[in-house]
Order: C-alpha cells, then sequence, then structure tokens
C-alpha cells in the first residue's frame, strides 16, 4: 500500500522544477527588499570577516555543484545515479546550493542573514524534493526505494563513498551548472551597492541585525 501510495499520481517533474525556480526568485527578491532596510550590528573588523567567510561559502557552493554536474549532468531523471556525491547524499546539488544561499546572506555582513537565507532555501529544496523522490520512484521502482534506504536525503553518509575511475561527462549540462552557480557571486557587489546608499544616507536604516 505505502508503495503505490508514494509512485502515484505522477508527477510532472518540469513542472515541480519551475515552481522551484519561481519560488526561489520570489523568496530572493523578497530577501533583497528587506536587505534594503537593514544593516549589520557588528563592528567593520567583524562586518567584513564575516562577508569574507561568506564567499568562501560560495566559493565552495560553486566548486561542488559543478563537481557534482560532472556525475549527474543531463541523466537526473533518466538513471539512478549512485557514484562520487551521490553515493554519499541524494542531493548533493541542493546541498551545495544551501551553502551558496548562507554565503550569500552572509554578504550582509550578518549571521543572522546567512542563517536566514540558508534555512529558507533548504525549505524550498526539502519541498521540491519530495516530489522528485515521488517521480523517480514511479520512473524507476526498486533501484530508487534500495537507493532511498541506503543514501541520506541531504547530510552526507561519507562511510557510504563509491566512485568509478573513467566519468562521461556532459560538457552542456556542466557549463549550465557552472553558470547557474556563480549566480551567488551577485550577492556580493549587490550588498557593496546597498552598504553604500546607506552610508550616503540615500536608504534609511530601520533595523540593525546581529
Amino acid at each position: 500500500m505505502e508503495t503505490t501510495t508514494l509512485a502515484s499520481p505522477r508527477v510532472d517533474i518540469g513542472f515541480v522544477q519551475t515552481v522551484r525556480k519561481i519560488v526561489l526568485l520570489v523568496a530572493i527578491a523578497i530577501a533583497l527588499a528587506l536587505c534594503l532596510f537593514t544593516a549589520s550590528r557588528w563592528p567593520r573588523t567583524i562586518h567584513e570577516t564575516i562577508e569574507w567567510s561568506g564567499l568562501a561559502l560560495i566559493f565552495i557552493c560553486i566548486c561542488g555543484r559543478t563537481w557534482c554536474s560532472l556525475y549527474i549532468g543531463g541523466r537526473k531523471n533518466s538513471e539512478v545515479v549512485a557514484l562520487g556525491p551521490y553515493s554519499v547524499s541524494r542531493n548533493p546539488l541542493y546541498v551545495f546550493s544551501i551553502i551558496g544561499a548562507a554565503g550569500a546572506g552572509a554578504q550582509l555582513g550578518a549571521i543572522s542573514t546567512a542563517i536566514i537565507c540558508g534555512t529558507l532555501t533548504w525549505l524550498v529544496f526539502w519541498l521540491v524534493v519530495l516530489q522528485e523522490e515521488r517521480y523517480l520512484l514511479a520512473e524507476h521502482g526498486e533501484s530508487y526505494r534500495a537507493y532511498l534506504a541506503r543514501v541520506p536525503r541531504f547530510l552526507p553518509r561519507l562511510s557510504q563513498w563509491r566512485n568509478v575511475e573513467v566519468l562521461e561527462v556532459r560538457s552542456s549540462a556542466l557549463a549550465t551548472t557552472f553558470l547557474d552557480a556563480c549566480f551567488f557571486i551577485a550577492a556580493a557587489p549587490v550588498s557593496e551597492i546597498v552598504e553604500y546608499l546607506q552610508r550616503a544616507g540615500l536608504i534609511h536604516v530601520f533595523f540593525r541585525i546581529p
């Protein structure tokens, strides 16, 4: 009974991915609007340390997502990929995106915005993953069910690591994933522009956050 419930009705995975992108864009727009009127309460040295730490997280995100794409680029819905990062986590692309979102939030020089951005991104991906799992169960049946039982959804289980000597890499998917990940870098100049406008008195700061 549980198997039937999980595998049906069929999930339109294209629609799910479209909704995911729209929700993330709306969340980003709301976050930017709120950030216009908030500023970090930390002294300049700590403020900049948080920003640089955020840039490090964004760098990890870009490298991590590109690495994951070596394994799954163009294969996500057509086969069960269970090698490399996908042998220790079912959704490593999303894990690295959450790290990138936290890094983007840190560009405001506040720990709280890093936590909020990372948490909201995790929530969006968690909802999407539930639908993706239904779709993949319907497509791949027992092979995907065994994968579900063996590999955790997000947090990696390093003891499960498996790899191969040679990979077939799809360059177009790799390039797309890399460019998508680079989007997180935009948080740095945007936050600097906002801070400049706030210091110039062109934008009023209503709240100072830790």
